[in-house]
């Protein structure tokens, strides 16, 4: 076949002959190009790139095939040596692409990265850019990950640093990616000027999701610590710049511009630096980092002075520069305590406590502490002082005292009684503290003339919790400075004068309890007795209960010391008082006064009479503590056949519990007075209220009572008692109940936390178990009629009671009620009869159950 284009002859074989048909029949048809290509796809690579060519020449405009052909291409000579003259070829073939196809990202791509895989650098550079010029701006985004990728491994920055500012035209919110890269090339000066201006751009988000604190930060950070490369900043008014715009992070710039300095080589600027840090920063954090740094810079220039000194030979002691410097860090080290308490107070100046602390500190340097005092006084302020502002005042008078200066302390005085404190107290503290200095130094006079005039009406009368008003207008109510001056004028003045104080501070309504028994024990003392009286009145009209009970107890107590039973009806006019509206928490004491001055002076009757009033009056917990005392002086009295009313009154007012042991010791006393069948009908009352599982002390009493006392059919009867009132806790619905759940939630410990209605099916089967489970120990409990059992009347029980009869007394016989099997022929309800038929006539008016 002839040559095509006179370049090589072309060989077809006859499978390629229906290809090549149907290209001359549709020479226009990338499909029967893209067939004849696959077909030939494993042959020759020669052949198939002239089928390229071909279709190529009749499809100049076709992406797809100029993409396969390229591919094509490139794949051909893969792992091949770049200096062969094949590549060449593919690039003249990429460039004839692109004489068509330079709309198409694609293929720029690929060519620049095939430019690029052969080390042409410039070429790739300028295919770059052509690629840029010609795609459209929404396209660009392809090509600059490659482009930038491809200029960052170039050896010298130059051409990358202008690139990306090309780059960063487009896309400014990528600053931080070229910041980075001039940071890894050594251009930190135009990273510093690229970062400060990212820095002031508000508008600007971080990728890497940094905030504007963090990138100033790396800023001062990048500025500081290389001072010589960074010549285009000024490094000092950038660092400020961030000291007023990030307060609440001081320290690392304070730190960050010291380290400027002294990279710098200018250590006094560094040393001003961080003096200037440590007297303006205002938290302990910032303070903390600032002053460790200053002291490893301090310890780092001893350091290398003393290196210096070592190299160069000369003796240590002395070089003056050494010892001045260390003569500089250890006063930095000994004005730490001071420099933190000069923070704490730039924190809040109105920290009373902190101001305290700073005096403490300058201790042994006089000037210093009363330049302290007196800023301290100026600077807080009253209404917002924490602590007690007036404590400054008073410990700066304080000052001047123990410098035996009077004079200056009584000025300090004088100026703090018109400081407009927030509290009252405050003032009347200041008062009191002007008073007791003029004590210590013994003058009286000069000090009742201070608490006179802290007392004085003011023109302006106010409330003493009307904060509108001055605390000078209001001090005049303070019962700290009248207590003061009470006591003064106890001690100094006269009695009228201490009377018209007592009885001005009761005026102004300002007295307490303790201020009136102290008004009357003056009196009392001065022989004053009715006058102490009304003084003890004007206080109990003055308060309530319970804040009176201490005024009454006091009254009554003197009263009764001083006249006795001489004015028996006016003492019991002022007990008859003093208990009207008594609450029960304090009517005991007062019962048991009443009581003592009836025994004493009035009659027994009457003290009866209150003894009983008293049993009800007082809290019911210390009923029955009442109700023994009432017996006991009833007994010494009228005898013990007296209380009989008292014990049955206690049984039937008292609770279960007190009601059992008065009982017991009602039917003690009947059995010792020998009335056996009182006693007895005691115990048979009080067995009713008796379960036999939890008062088996009662039981054993009474067993023992009847051992001593019974025969046969007393104990028979107590033992049937025992059973029928066992059987009636046994028959309560309640009492069940109760114990029922007790039983499951001991077993479960679930059902006590549920309400009935809650009850889940287990719980309620576990209840009826249970239920079914004590129907049948009760059933167990009933005699069994077939199996009778005469009481006493068999052999074996008269042995027994034979051999008990020799360890007691004749009349006595002991039988074990434990023997539940010993019953009678009678069922449960003959028991609860004859339980009815016990006798309790004797027992006066005592209930029959």
């Amino acid at each position: 076949m002839p040559s095509l284009n006179g370049k090589a002859d072309v060989i077809f074989e006859d499978d390629d002959l229906p290809y090549e048909e149907e290209i001359i029949r549709n020479p226009y048809s990338v499909k029967c190009w893209m067939r004849y290509i696959e077909f030939k796809q494993n042959g020759p690579k020669s052949t198939l790139n002239m089928i390229y060519e071909r279709a190529l020449k009749e499809l100049p405009g076709s992406y797809k095939l100029w993409y396969n052909y390229l591919r094509e291409r490139r794949k051909q000579v893969k792992g091949k040596c770049i200096t062969e003259p094949v590549y060449e070829e593919i690039n003249n073939c990429h460039e004839r692409a692109l004489v068509f196809m330079h709309k198409m990202p694609r293929i720029w791509l690929d060519y620049c990265q095939f430019l690029v895989s052969q080390c042409k650098i410039t070429k790739s550079r300028r295919a770059f850019d052509r690629a840029l010029r010609a795609l459209p701006v929404t396209q660009h985004p392809r090509i600059w990950p490659l482009y930038l990728r491809f200029v960052r491994n170039l050896p010298l920055p130059e051409t990358a640093i202008r690139v990306y500012r090309r780059y960063l035209k487009l896309s400014p919110e990528n600053s931080e990616e070229y910041i980075d890269y001039l940071r890894s090339v050594g251009r930190l000066d135009e990273a510093a000027v690229r970062l400060a201006a990212v820095v002031n751009d508000e508008s600007f988000v971080s990728k890497e999701g940094k905030s504007n604190y963090q990138l100033w930060h790396e800023l001062c950070d990048l500025i500081s610590q290389n001072p010589d490369k960074v010549t285009s900043l000024n490094v000092g008014a950038i660092i400020r710049g961030g000291l007023t715009r990030f307060t609440d992070q001081l320290g690392k710039l304070w730190c960050s511009l010291a380290d400027y300095y002294i990279r710098s080589g200018h250590f006094e600027k560094a040393r001003d630096v961080y003096e200037e840090a440590i007297l303006t920063v205002v938290t302990v954090r910032d303070f903390t980092q600032v002053f460790d740094s200053y002291a490893q810079f301090e310890e780092s220039m001893i350091a290398a002075k003393m290196e210096t000194t070592a190299e160069m030979g000369q003796d240590e002691d002395d070089d003056i520069d050494l010892e001045l410097r260390l003569a500089r860090f250890e006063q930095l080290i000994a004005r730490r305590p001071l420099l933190l308490n000069s923070v704490l107070l730039r924190q809040n100046p109105h920290n009373v406590h902190e101001w305290h602390k700073r005096v403490k500190l300058y201790e042994g340097n006089p000037r210093q502490i009363i330049n302290t005092y007196t800023e301290a006084v100026q600077t807080v302020d009253p209404m917002k002082a924490t602590g007690k502002p007036h404590s400054l005042w008073v410990s700066f008078s304080k000052f001047y005292e123990e410098n035996e200066q009077l004079d200056d302390a009584r000025t300090i005085f004088e100026k703090a009684t018109k400081v407009n404190y927030k509290q009252v107290d405050d003032l009347a503290a200041v008062w009191c503290e002007y008073g007791e200095m003029e004590l210590r130094h013994e003058n009286y006079e000069q000090a009742l003339r201070i608490l006179r005039k802290a007392t004085a009406i003011p023109s302006k009368k106010a409330e003493y919790f009307d904060a509108s008003e001055p605390v000078q207008n209001r001090v005049y109510k303070s019962l700290k400075v009248w207590s003061m001056l009470a006591d003064l004028e106890e001690s100094l003045g006269t009695f009228q004068s201490t009377k018209a104080v007592y009885d001005r501070i009761i005026d102004l309504r300002i007295a307490t309890p303790q201020i009136i028994i102290n008004y009357a024990m003056f009196l009392e003392e001065h022989n004053y007795f009715e006058e102490s009286f009304k003084a003890y009145e004007r206080g109990i009209a003055l308060f309530r209960w319970p804040n009176v009970y201490d005024i009454w107890n006091t009254y009554l107590t003197k009263f009764i010391d001083r006249y006795g039973g001489k004015k028996l009806e006016r003492a019991r006019d002022l007990f008859e008082q003093a208990l009207d509206g008594c609450p029960a928490k304090f009517a005991k004491t007062i019962y048991l006064l009443y009581a003592k001055l009836e025994e004493e002076y009035g009659l027994a009757r009457h003290a009866m009479a209150v003894y009983e009033r008293a049993t009800q009056a007082v809290e019911t917990e210390e009923r029955h503590h009442m109700f023994n005392i009432y017996i006991k002086r009833a007994a010494e009295i009228y005898g013990v056949t007296y209380t009989r009313a008292i014990y049955q009154k206690a049984i039937e007012v008292l609770p279960d519990e007190h009601a059992r042991d008065m009982c017991l010791r009602f039917a003690d006393m009947e059995s010792k007075l020998g009335e056996i069948d009182r006693a007895r009908a005691i115990y048979s009352y009080c067995s009713q209220i008796c379960d036999p599982r939890v008062t088996a002390h009662f039981w054993q009493t009474w067993k023992e009572f009847e051992i001593r006392h019974g025969n046969e059919d007393t104990i028979r009867e107590m033992l049937r008692i025992k059973r029928s009132v066992q059987a009636t806790y046994n028959t309560q619905v309640n009492f069940m109940s109760s114990q029922m759940l007790k039983a499951t939630t001991s077993s479960t410990g679930t059902v006590s936390d549920l309400a009935p209605g809650q009850m889940g099916i287990d719980d309620m089967k576990m209840l009826e178990q249970k239920a079914q489970q004590l129907a049948a120990e009760a059933e167990q409990d009933k005699p069994k009629p077939k199996e009778k059992i005469l009481f006493v009347r068999s052999d074996t029980s008269r042995s027994e009671l034979a051999e008990l009869s020799k360890q007691a007394n004749p009349d006595e016989i002991d039988i074990d009620d434990d023997d539940e099997d010993e019953d009678d022929d009678q069922g449960p309800e003959e028991v609860q009869l004859e339980q009815k038929s016990v006798p309790t006539a004797v027992f006066g008016g005592l209930k029959e159950d």
